[in-house]
């Protein structure tokens, strides 16, 4: 049985197609009223936006790509496979606890901050110590993958009590999140077709 499955890298490669979608449809349907750059993700996703709708789904469908992602992933360490799953749970919760149409929601942000934390502590701990491990799943790669996330989380943090450009910093944090399992699992593949057939 191989260590990754093919349709992981489907999963994978869904999970940010399907949040930068979400978010520029969202924002579209928003209209001008809506800055990308200073106002958050959430924002479009809040009661009574106009593209509510479709930035929920976008989360939804987000949580169900890292939780795929996660089953299929099977070279990857299993604390890594089961942070890479709770952050998908997290997604999808979020999206089933949009904020209030003005304010903020302690449920909404405390369950999007433990999501970043997943989502950023994934990589390092599914890394594989040995020589021999796909590139992806590399300490070292891992690592810095894991450091970009938390310092571009603590950039969000700054613009958000900043009120400086909170929208951009999410979007890079979240792009990155997104990403990363893509990274890996085509490392994954790739490795496989490098090294032969999986025993």
């Amino acid at each position: 049985m191989p260590l990754v499955p093919r349709w992981a890298l489907l999963s994978s490669g869904c999970a940010p197609v399907v949040l930068i979608c979400g978010w520029t449809i969202a924002a579209r349907l928003e209209g001008p009223a809506y800055d990308p750059a200073t106002q958050t993700i959430s924002v479009l996703a809040a009661y009574g936006a106009a593209g509510f709708w479709v930035m929920s789904s976008a989360l939804a469908a987000l949580g169900i790509c890292h939780l795929l992602t996660a089953l299929g992933l099977r070279a990857a360490a299993l604390p890594g496979r089961v942070a890479l799953g709770a952050g998908g749970v997290a997604a999808f919760v979020v999206a089933l606890l949009p904020p209030p149409s003005s304010g903020g929601s302690l449920r909404h942000g405390a369950v999007a901050a433990v999501g970043f934390a997943f989502l950023a502590l994934w990589p390092v701990l599914a890394a594989d110590r040995r020589g021999a491990a796909p590139w992806g799943l590399r300490l070292v790669p891992s690592a810095a993958a894991t450091v970009l996330m938390v310092v571009s989380a603590a950039w969000f943090v700054i613009e958000m009590h900043n009120d400086g450009a909170a929208g951009a910093a999410e979007r890079l944090v979240t792009s990155i999140q997104s990403l990363w399992p893509f990274v890996v699992v085509a490392s994954c593949l790739r490795h496989r077709y490098d090294t032969g057939p999986a025993r």
